[in-house]
């Protein structure tokens, strides 16, 4: 990597030997890492043979014009596909730790694209608060390092993905060297795809290499309800859009029977919640044998609940898969949990786990509970604090319905709810009505504050604090997509004391004011929130 230009005339080259991470040695060589930090080419100028911004170096490989690392990473990756017989995959070499049916390049983890010294790994880690225990790959900075399809890079751009979330970055290039992960991450900072985009491609890849008649599933993913699961499969297929990577839906509240169906004719992805899928295993057969990738969303909610017995129910009638575990939040014996579920799983870290979403401003209101309803009103009715669409979280099924009733009757905002006693189909009308700016409000329960990628919202409003500080997080998680900024106001008075020690903490770690009356509560030291004599809560992992 040249440090500067030497001649005026002669843009530096980008050397062969350097990696992602030379990058942020910025001070030294101030070489652009992404071509959306270059400029337009100016006429007369060398334009990017990539993308046509500024051409401000030379890859010394190909002597083409380039404008930073990703698009000379981009350059040698499309040089590689065309060489390749298929997908991409020339010369295969097997990875002993992964699948049957996945390949690697020889040079792609031991000195090409998708390589970095350790030193240098960990100086990307640290500048993008990526922790990780365990034997991982270094994290790479552009989707074209992954030795993706040439199809599913053209759906992840055609997504809206420009460069990897860091998460992504850490989690994309584990999954497909077919680790087992726990990976923790703020709502909204694209988990979903790092665990869709490696299955994606190792689908496609299975089923390129290993024509079959009988295809059976691939992959599955678990969500705890049945929003997420919507979600996700969505996801999936434009994701896999052209590729031969087909999916089905398994949810409650639809026809079984069409269900069953579809997986009979084929699919490479299940997508389902635990209850419908159990339901599935045991009245009807189903073969499983093939599914390489096992993914739990959400996964302290889906091992701490009523969904546990289900989650290992469908593990064991899988033939020993890849899993990988998602959420953003966990408890201090989750990992305890997962090692009874797999052992020898990797843990991926981005921030520090059941802190809120930095890009969520809170603003903690103390309100009596009479009073509540009058506080949500006046914040609606406030050109200067409401901001639609807006999502009100309640603590019950019967309170959602009937204030969503009150907000359009007192404000003449339309406001709807949403809640599991709905049929599927009534929610997935609201959840469109909602989502293309129709309703201005959804009152929601639960089913809304997990995982729901809520496009637009920027506002959430927890009329109804949670029990646990952890679906708070969640809940507050939604008013953020993608590091965009967002705001959550809640309502807090003494109802909710079991809280008050972690919610202070919280607030205080956000840089969020503390109500007065909740610093001067007696129950705010924790000391009262497990019975007398009951020691400050710790937060740990």
């Amino acid at each position: 990597m040249a440090d500067s230009h030497t001649n005026q005339n002669e843009p530096p080259k980008i050397s062969s030997l350097t990696t992602d991470a030379d990058a942020l040695n910025d001070a030294e060589n101030d070489v652009k890492l992404n071509s959306r930090d270059q400029r337009e080419a100016l006429p007369g100028e060398p334009k990017c043979i990539i993308c046509g911004r500024y051409g401000e170096y030379i890859c010394d490989e190909t002597d083409d014009d380039v404008c930073s690392l990703e698009c000379k990473q981009a350059l040698l990756s499309k040089i590689a596909n065309s060489l390749s017989p298929v997908g991409g995959f020339p010369q295969p070499k097997k990875i002993p730790a992964a699948d049957e049916c996945f390949y690697v390049r020889d040079s792609d983890y031991e000195s090409g694209t998708l390589s970095m010294a350790s030193g240098q790994a960990e100086l990307l880690r640290k500048k993008l608060d990526i922790h990780v225990k365990g034997d991982v790959m270094a994290p790479v900075l552009s989707f074209t390092s992954c030795n993706l399809p040439d199809k599913l890079l053209h759906n992840i751009e055609a997504a809206g993905y420009d460069m990897p979330t860091p998460v992504q970055m850490q989690a994309i290039p584990a999954a497909l060297m077919g680790k087992n992960m726990l990976v923790l991450a703020d709502t909204g900072s694209g988990k979903s795809a790092s665990f869709l985009i490696p299955i994606a491609s190792r689908c496609a890849s299975h089923r390129l290499q290993f024509v079959s008649d009988k295809k059976r599933p691939l992959a599955m993913v678990l969500t705890p309800t049945r929003e997420l699961c919507i979600q996700v499969e969505e996801h999936a297929k434009l994701l896999g859009k052209g590729l031969p990577f087909k999916t089905a839906l398994v949810v409650g509240g639809e026809a079984m029977a069409g269900q069953l169906y579809r997986i009979q004719q084929g699919v490479e992805l299940i997508v389902g919640t635990p209850g419908r899928l159990v339901d599935l295993l045991t009245k009807h057969e189903v073969d499983l044998d093939d599914v390489m990738s096992f993914v739990v969303d959400e996964v302290d909610c889906m091992l701490q609940r009523g969904f546990r017995d289900q989650v290992f129910q469908i593990y064991r009638a899988l033939s020993q898969p890849q899993v990988l575990m998602y959420s953003a939040t966990m408890s201090n014996d989750l990992e305890k949990m997962i090692n009874s579920l797999v052992k020898g799983t990797v843990v991926i870290s981005v921030g520090e786990p059941n802190r809120p979403n930095k890009a969520v401003k809170q603003l903690s209101i103390w309100v009596e509970s009479k009073k509540k309803k009058q506080k949500l009103f006046d914040i609606l009715a406030s050109e200067k604090h409401f901001r639609p669409p807006a999502v009100v979280y309640v603590g019950s099924r019967l309170g959602a319905d009937l204030l969503a009733n009150a907000i359009t009757v007192a404000t003449g905002i339309k406001a709807v709810s949403i809640h599991g006693e709905k049929p599927m189909k009534e929610r997935r009308e609201i959840m469109q009505s909602f989502l293309v700016g129709e309703v201005p409000v959804v009152v929601a329960t639960g089913v809304l504050g997990r995982g729901v990628d809520l496009l637009g919202v920027r506002q959430v409003i927890v009329f109804d604090m949670p029990n646990s500080i952890k679906e708070y997080v969640h809940q507050i998680g939604r008013a953020s997509r993608m590091g965009e900024e967002g705001q959550a106001i809640v309502f807090v008075n003494e109802e909710n004391k079991n809280v008050f020690a972690e919610l202070i903490d919280v607030l205080k770690s956000s840089g969020a004011a503390v109500p007065q009356e909740l610093v001067n509560s007696r129950y705010s030291t924790g000391l009262f929130s497990r019975g007398k004599g009951s020691k400050k809560r710790k937060h740990k992992w």
